[in-house]
């Protein structure tokens, strides 16, 4: 019999205790409109939190853009450097000479080597003569005056006022010509 009474006094204690573990389960259980309110204080923080990411990467690209533009000729103008260091050089070199003859030769070579060097600058920056040769086009010419001419067909470009010149495909200033009449 002590051991019936030991096994119902383990059972009752179990029974006692089950009580006891209903009640911690009911405190655990969250009111639904506390658990809304904490998913939305976490959905609201994940947006504020994306919302300033983006707001950063906003700004970052607007000052890379920034740069971008301010310093897209950069390559072009230390390129065109080389141009102006030799201009530089040959009027140094007039000032130093003397003898007339002499100066007139190298500023005369000078201004040569200058030239096909601005030639190779523009040709390495894609940039281009616009062929004047032949009938008037509109797209890359811009007529600035019409005279009579024998040796040329109605239309087509006598004398070219000023040489036009393309980067890429696109007109960077069209060509002043004359056309016949």
């Amino acid at each position: 019999m002590s051991q019936e009474n030991e096994n119902l006094e383990e059972s009752q204690t179990e029974e006692v205790e089950t009580p006891e573990d209903n009640e911690t389960e009911e405190t655990v259980e969250v009111d639904p409109l506390e658990a809304a309110l904490a998913e939305a204080a976490e959905y609201k923080d994940k947006y504020l939190r994306a919302h300033a990411d983006f707001e950063n990467s906003k700004k970052r690209l607007e000052k890379d853009k920034m740069n971008a533009v301010s310093y897209a000729n950069e390559s072009f103008a230390k390129d065109i450097l080389a141009v102006m260091d030799s201009f530089e050089n040959a009027l140094a070199s007039m000032e130093e000479s003397e003898d007339s003859t002499e100066v007139l030769e190298k500023m005369k070579e000078g201004v040569n080597l200058t030239h096909e060097q601005l030639k190779k600058v523009l040709e390495k920056n894609h940039i281009k003569a616009v062929d004047c040769e032949g009938e008037f086009d509109p797209e890359v010419h811009q007529a600035i005056m019409q005279v009579e001419s024998d040796t040329h067909e109605t239309g087509d470009v006598v004398q070219v006022m000023q040489k036009g010149y393309t980067i890429k495909d696109r007109i960077l200033r069209p060509a002043m010509v004359s056309t016949c009449k």
